[in-house]
């Protein structure tokens, strides 16, 4: 389905996104690994954590408060440690399902799980989290031994010590879940510091958890407990809002109880080298993650070199990082974002065939993209090719753009945000 989305006028108003979908994740996952009930407020409803919530109950957890229109707190009475039953999971199309939940199922006491999803699921790899847990003990076997469907079967796992060739949050929080029910002592070596959800929820929930020698340590647990959590707005939810405002002329719009974990908002930290007027102002903490205020106003942007440490702290947000290089002065280059290829789609290709196609001179490197800044966007036709960030993208271009935006496919914005467009409309009427 195709959506048209016009030049803007100011984006302004006081919004707050929705749950933090990356949290509700781990929460249901982390919820159903737990003896008794927890109660989680503010859970995510989205195609994506629907999925998850499916995919416990297959495994043997009971969630109230899922029905056909998701409630703000359900409760999942887990079924513990080891205690998950075999099943065929349908994840759906989220990525994040289909590389954490292995971590737990490989080491059960018994049982036999196979995961599959949709077209664009068979195409992302799974080899990252299949090696590490096949050093582990785990019997898993995959599609030309890197793709999904994936199939295991329950092993008894040892704990290992593994440094993670590429930094990514999911990979090692399968191998921190693997080390949940796993004997001995796992440890994961990070290159770069990636999202730190999991550990903070896992600590709270009372595993035996702690940063060391430049890695995450695990010891086995024999349960664990969250009892209640509540989830913060999602900051890349938000992010397109920020950027949106910093490109619209004379925006100003203001998001609240946003997740502020300084693993998530490596966003922020490229947009002040480009000169966004962007402000956090500290709340508090919800479940163990800092939330705070994030103020934004339209602001004149400059090109800048992106890469390194950038990069984990803002994988999902490099998109729009891109859009907004091409309304900065001189030249953007992002550098050592090769992950941006294994995402929903090929975002390195996706968003530069986007941003082209809107006017923009964009080339692709293996590991990134250089943006030629200072002319804005023409406008166009984009295609998501069902990935629900470059769906987004395409709305806050279209926004900034001269002449309009179409994209084709924007119902892929369910699967993080189901109601982002009202929302945008919210703020493009105040």
């Amino acid at each position: 389905m195709a959506t048209r989305f016009e030049p803007s006028g100011a984006l302004r108003g006081r919004l707050r996104p929705p749950a933090d979908k990356s949290i509700s994740h781990r929460a249901a996952l982390i919820a159903a690994m737990g003896e008794g009930q927890t109660t989680i407020e503010g859970f995510l409803d989205s195609a994506d954590t629907r999925s998850t919530l499916a995919a416990v109950q297959a495994v043997g957890a009971e969630v109230l408060g899922a029905g056909s229109a998701l409630e703000p707190t359900i409760r999942i009475r887990g079924v513990g440690l080891r205690g998950a039953k075999s099943a065929r999971i349908d994840v759906g199309n989220a990525g994040t399902l289909l590389r954490l939940l292995p971590g737990w199922l490989a080491g059960q006491k018994e049982g036999s799980w196979t995961l599959d999803g949709d077209d664009s699921i068979l195409q992302r790899p799974v080899d990252r989290i299949a090696l590490p847990l096949q050093e582990m003990g785990a019997r898993l076997s995959c599609r030309d031994d890197r793709l999904p469907p994936l199939e295991i079967t329950a092993e008894r796992l040892r704990g290992i010590e593994y440094e993670l060739p590429v930094a990514s949050a999911q990979v090692k929080s399968c191998l921190l879940f693997a080390g949940l029910v796993a004997q001995g002592e796992t440890w994961v070596g990070e290159p770069l510091r990636t999202r730190d959800h999991t550990e903070r929820m896992l600590a709270e929930a009372g595993a035996n958890i702690a940063w060391l020698r430049g890695g995450i340590a695990v010891r086995p647990a024999k349960t664990l407990e969250l009892g209640e959590l509540t989830i913060p707005a999602d900051f890349s939810s938000a992010a397109f809002f920020i950027v949106g405002a910093l490109l619209v002329g004379g925006s100003e719009v203001e998001l609240t109880e946003v997740g502020t974990n300084p693993t998530r908002t490596g966003l922020l930290r490229v947009l002040e080298r480009m000169g966004a007027e962007v402000e956090v102002e500290a709340v508090g903490k919800r479940g163990g993650e800092p939330i705070g205020t994030v103020r934004a106003r339209a602001s004149e942007l400059r090109g800048v070199e992106v890469g390194g440490e950038d990069i984990p702290l803002a994988i999902d947000e490099l998109p729009l990082i891109a859009l907004a290089a091409c309304f900065a002065e001189g030249e953007t280059t992002i550098s050592d974002a090769t992950e941006l290829r294994r995402k929903e789609s090929d975002r390195i290709a996706t968003t530069a065939a986007a941003l082209t196609a809107l006017g923009a001179t964009v080339e692709t490197r293996e590991d990134g993209l250089w943006i030629e800044g200072g002319g804005g966007l023409q406008g166009g036709t984009i295609e998501s090719h069902g990935d629900h960030r470059i769906a987004m993208l395409g709305a806050i271009a279209g926004l900034a753009s001269r002449d309009g935006v179409e994209v084709d496919g924007m119902d892929a914005a369910t699967v993080s945000y189901p109601g982002f467009e009202s929302d945008l409309a919210t703020l493009s009427k105040s």
